[in-house]
């Protein structure tokens, strides 16, 4: 398989969960800015999209959207659990993670790094920091409160929606709400990135 990827970015999570299901993969990095890959190929023909991750599987066939990649991947995977076994209720629960995290926190916390560029003024940009944060404040207030007891997301074990949860809270670092105002969600965070599976793909990505 190959992850086409975005150090840091939301394809982050196919790289964990590829690196903890012990899969073969090939990263593939592409500039988001000129959608051009590091030989020059344009990365429009692999996903026409234009974002990452986009996973190209080794029939050839490419896969888009960061839930339904990394479902595809724990499913390559059964014996590490990282997603529940289909038709049992654990298996949607983990699915209504998914969603949640991709409509919820992705596109949340990801418009911390959109309001620049369509905002002129630093006042505007002030003000809707500020609406921002509250947002993202009163998600974060949710998932404290659903990480209590818990070690991840679904309990005991570390699952799908948990490389795309932990990989969206990463991009508060610097512009959103600190994290350590949330004792659960931070010692989530340090359990996460104390798995070999996630160190392995940090270092690729060289991330700390």
């Amino acid at each position: 398989m190959k992850l086409y990827y975005k150090s840091g970015a939301c394809s982050l999570a196919p790289h964990i969960l590829l690196s903890e299901a012990g899969l073969n993969y090939e990263l593939i990095a592409v500039d988001l800015g000129t959608k051009k890959l590091e030989n020059g190929d344009d990365f429009k023909k692999i996903n026409p999209k234009g974002s990452v991750p986009a996973l190209e599987l080794p029939e050839g066939d490419v896969l888009t959207e960061a839930a339904v990649i990394l479902k595809y991947i724990a499913e390559q995977a059964p014996e590490k659990n990282l997603i529940p076994r289909p038709g049992t209720l654990e298996h949607y629960r983990c699915l209504e993670w998914l969603n949640y995290v991709s409509s919820e926190m992705h596109k949340g916390i990801g418009l911390f790094f959109v309001m620049p560029r369509i905002l002129q003024t630093d006042a505007a940009k002030a003000e809707v920091k500020e609406g921002i944060t509250e947002f993202v404040s009163m998600k974060l207030d949710y998932l404290e409160a659903q990480l209590e007891g818990k070690d991840y997301l679904m309990g005991s074990d570390f699952t799908a929606p948990d490389a795309y949860l932990y990989t969206t809270l990463r991009w508060t670092r610097g512009t959103g709400p600190a994290l350590k105002e949330w004792k659960n969600i931070s010692a989530y965070m340090e359990r996460i990135t104390a798995r070999a599976g996630v160190k392995k793909a940090l270092e690729k990505e060289h991330l700390k």
